[in-house]
């Protein structure tokens, strides 16, 4: 398995020509004229398209964020890395032209396979009455040695350096997987009055107690023991990279994890994109392929990432029970007293069902009644939780409201 990556990197460079043939061929398209839209070319310029479309990158995509509606007016958006540190950046997405200063509001992507731009949708909505950060990770494979571990703790580390660099009055959004490590680190920072601790914490389809509703994706974690997902499913970075020789858990098996438990709608998105494009429905085309060109762009985990949360957050719960240590210190959500607390789940997620969020709720009993809420949002999945009209129109304005009335 140590052999694997390199493996499939031989894959990726045989296969490379082809790509390029029909990327190629689809240059020719526009110099057909009218031929390029008879039906035969239309069908074969569509499954040129599919082909070369259908591959996976590992480097981040752009955010594409250049403007947005704040109060009266479009406003320019530009992105300022104020951090760069050697597994992620703090990246600001600062507005030169807003009239009145905005609460400053932390993303804390997830790191499990894809690059941060996935909260793309998030982060353009945030921008709207925000001042908006990301934890902006790297891909590991990108990372020299030198740099040295980044595992669960350091995460928790990232988190709270960030939160600093906002300083005093800030709020955090939590995506997902890093709804623990936030939660940590808020806790952690409570406990030692930190004076950068969030006013609030909204966590968003996160796994704070997997147990209390657990899925196909614990049913995984929890199959297997550690050693066998260390012995099956860790690689090392080949040569050319330049985190040569480091392990990694590959985004290639991360996104071919996520891809079975969906195989059969995954195939019916490309047979639709093929039809589309036969048809010549370039627009409807374009949307699925944005959105697959965002599914393709994975990123590696470090070996000592992957294993602490598999085995910590989804095998051991080890927050759900008290016992989650970092650097040695108990974590104690119960040490959170002014950080007002927002949950949302999502009715139809399939990776974090509902209850394993809103778990949050009895951890943090140091909290007041009125410094809690919940939101369950129907009729979306996962993904639904934080992008798409939903996330909009009927969970944006929650996580708004809350940091207003913390503001």
């Amino acid at each position: 398995m140590r052999m694997l990556y390199s493996g499939y990197q031989a894959w990726n460079d045989m296969l490379a020509p082809a790509r390029l043939g029909a990327e190629w061929a689809l240059r020719l398209r526009d110099r057909m004229g009218p031929m390029a839209d008879w039906a035969m070319p239309r069908r074969m310029f569509a499954l040129m398209d599919v082909f070369q479309g259908a591959k996976l990158t590992h480097k981040r995509p752009g955010y594409g964020i250049h403007q947005v509606q704040s109060g009266n007016a479009n406003v320019a958006v530009r992105e300022e890395v104020v951090l760069d540190m050697p597994f992620g950046d703090l990246l600001h997405f600062a507005k030169d032209e807003v009239e009145a200063a905005q609460p400053k509001v932390l993303v804390v992507a997830p790191m499990s396979g894809h690059f941060s731009t996935l909260l793309r949708s998030t982060v353009a909505t945030l921008l709207r009455d925000h001042d908006v950060y990301i934890t902006d990770w790297k891909n590991a494979r990108d990372v020299p040695l030198e740099a040295g571990r980044f595992g669960f703790d350091e995460y928790v580390d990232y988190v709270m350096t960030f939160l600093r660099e906002l300083g005093a009055g800030s709020h955090l959004v939590s995506v997902c997987q890093p709804c623990v490590p936030a939660l940590a680190a808020v806790a952690l920072m409570s406990e030692d009055k930190d004076e950068a601790t969030p006013r609030s914490m909204t966590l968003m389809g996160g796994p704070i107690d997997p147990n209390a509703a657990p899925t196909a994706v614990n049913d995984l974690a929890n199959e297997k023991s550690i050693k066998w997902f260390e012995d099956n499913l860790i690689s090392v970075v080949p040569f050319r990279f330049a985190g040569r020789g480091r392990e990694v858990y590959p985004g290639f098996l991360q996104l071919s994890a996520f891809m079975s438990m969906n195989m059969d709608r995954h195939s019916a998105q490309h047979r639709e994109l093929y039809q589309l494009l036969a048809d010549g429905r370039t627009a409807e085309a374009d949307k699925i392929k944005d959105f697959y060109g965002e599914y393709f762009a994975v990123l590696d985990l470090t070996k000592e990432f992957y294993l602490e949360t598999v085995d910590m957050v989804f095998q051991r719960t080890l927050l759900a029970k008290g016992e989650l240590m970092v650097r040695g210190r108990r974590v104690d959500p119960g040490a959170i007293h002014r950080t007002a607390l927002l949950t949302v789940e999502g009715e139809r997620d399939d990776i974090c069902a509902v209850g394993q969020t809103s778990a949050a709720h009895a951890l943090c009993s140091g909290l007041r009644p009125h410094l809690k809420r919940h939101h369950l949002q129907l009729g979306v999945g996962h993904y639904g939780v934080f992008s798409g009209s939903k996330w909009e129109k009927q969970i944006y304005p929650q996580v708004r409201n809350m940091i207003l009335a913390m503001n």
